[in-house]
């Protein structure tokens, strides 16, 4: 009997050991963690239509704040949910989930798009302008249309399915467009991505695709429609990448498709799985668009649990995991479905161990979380996880080479005038660049400055001219060692600086 307790004893300690080690393991130091922002009747942001100016700016403050405290080093902001926009400077009607008018610019006036940026940044956070390219109205009640929406000024453009009108993908001037009002956006803002969702043709409905005559108008020698709707959206896909990398070759291009491709057994065609599949019913060939090398990142949602036969989260993370060619796979997350208590999802280490397992594959550079809201009313509590363990300490977003490789030069004589610390900007490097922000680094006195660990970084700061810090967190009569490295606008990293001894008084 004795025995066995001792026994027992033993495995339990083994079992707290092992599970201990494997919470403790330092978090990775590149990681893509964005969130989606959305702004389609108001899921996420504003709160509700016709809110002030100044409540806006609090809410997406408040958003903001918390999402850094999340740990999110991205943010997805939907600028465009059907034909309107969320900015000012561009052609299209102001949303009216903005200002509850279409049209109706906010009051006191402000742009939007321009403020989230600059909140952004200053929590050393990318903006990503995520854009709904096809979807011309959210319904079909034409009270909440304005009479100058583009929808009626340009009719012939579109065409009615389900309760939405839709902009024809077929016809070309719809795509010059479409181009048009995202480059509207990338020439006019600082944003650090274009991103598009998985909405190209509509989700299918009982009755036909009414875009037959578009076809037989525009053809191009192609005679099966299928093929036809998927080169039409081929066609946007290009042309966009081609004219951002044209004018800001920084700017970073992803789109995030549905979760499954195409079912097969054979992994060259498909994923293993039995589910709707984008490549058919949406007409999106995306494993074309990343292989060919179209788009900077693909962020597949994932919406799904271990373990469900129709389409196992396991399953589809090896398989897009594969699908990369030398470009980014972030896995989409549907935290919404935390609430469901079915398949899984009634089990809160569900999502947890989702975030370790595509961590175990070298392919998968991070993740995206649907949506805000899901995470800061912490269902599920799965906010607590990411802030006490998963994202507890800071994380760059993953490098792009085929855009550049190039890292910038060292900050320049790191010292402390009273408080805090100071450095000089690095000396320009041969690609013209000298640094888009920095990266500060603390260990306790006797402890090795590296800046591999996710676990030293302080503090990432985006802005040229911000060269100095006050570390507030650091702790009375302590002694620490501090550096600092430069980061370009795609966060390559410099070597670091030179290494400060530093006594807190």
């Amino acid at each position: 009997m004795v025995l066995a307790i001792r026994k027992t004893i033993v495995f339990i300690f083994l079992f707290i050991l092992a599970f201990s080690k494997v919470f403790s393991q330092d978090n990775p130091k590149r990681e893509f963690r964005g969130v989606w922002v959305a702004t389609v009747k108001n899921i996420d942001w504003p709160s509700k239509p016709g809110l002030s100016t100044e409540l806006q700016k609090e809410e997406l403050i408040w958003i903001f704040d918390e999402h850094q405290k999340n740990g999110m080093n991205a943010i997805m902001f939907q600028v465009r949910p059907s034909a309107d926009a969320f900015f000012a400077k561009g052609q299209e009607l102001w949303s009216a989930f903005l200002s509850g008018e279409q049209g109706k610019a906010p009051q006191p006036f402000y742009d939007p798009l321009a403020f989230a940026i600059e909140e952004a940044h200053k929590r050393g956070m990318e903006l990503h302008a995520w854009f709904n390219p096809y979807r011309a109205t959210t319904d079909n009640n034409e009270k909440l249309v304005s009479k100058d929406h583009i929808t009626f000024k340009k009719p012939e453009w579109f065409f009615t399915y389900g309760n939405k009108k839709y902009f024809n993908p077929g016809l070309p001037e719809v795509r010059q467009y479409i181009n048009k009002v995202v480059m509207e956006v990338v020439r006019h803002y600082d944003i650090d991505g274009v991103h598009f969702d998985d909405y190209f043709y509509p989700y299918p409905d009982k009755e036909l695709m009414p875009d037959t005559l578009t076809f037989k108008q525009y053809a191009y020698g192609i005679k099966n429609i299928a093929d036809w709707r998927r080169h039409n959206v081929d066609l946007l896909i290009k042309d966009i990448g081609d004219s951002i990398k044209s004018v800001k070759k920084y700017v970073k291009y992803g789109i995030s498709p549905s979760a499954i491709y195409r079912n097969s057994q054979d992994p060259e065609i498909g994923s293993s799985t039995s589910g709707f599949e984008h490549y058919s019913q949406l007409y999106a060939d995306t494993k074309k668009w990343i292989k060919v090398g179209w788009i900077d990142y693909i962020n597949p949602q994932l919406y799904f649990p271990f373990n469900y036969a129709p389409a196992a989260y396991e399953k589809l993370v090896d398989w897009w995991a594969k699908q990369s060619y030398g470009r980014h796979v972030y896995i989409g997350h549907g935290i919404y479905r935390l609430n469901e208590k079915k398949n899984g999802w009634d089990d809160p280490t569900q999502m947890p161990r989702q975030i370790r397992y595509l961590r175990q594959n070298s392919n998968i550079g991070g993740s995206l979380y649907f949506s805000s809201k899901s995470l800061t009313n912490n269902m599920a509590a799965f906010q607590d996880s990411l802030r006490a363990n998963l994202y507890n300490t800071v994380a760059l977003v993953p490098q792009m080479p085929w855009l550049d490789h190039t890292p910038p030069l060292p900050p320049l004589k790191l010292r402390k005038y009273k408080n805090t610390l100071v450095w000089n900007k690095p000396y320009t490097v041969r690609d013209g660049e000298s640094a888009y922000g920095y990266v500060v680094y603390r260990v306790k006195s006797g402890e090795k400055m590296d800046i591999t660990q996710s676990r030293n970084i302080l503090k990432v700061i985006f802005g040229t001219e911000n060269t100095n810090f006050t570390d507030t967190t650091a702790k009375p009569y302590q002694k620490y060692i501090y550096t600092v490295t430069a980061i370009d606008r795609l966060k390559n990293e410099s070597q670091p600086a030179n290494e400060l001894k530093v006594k807190v008084k």
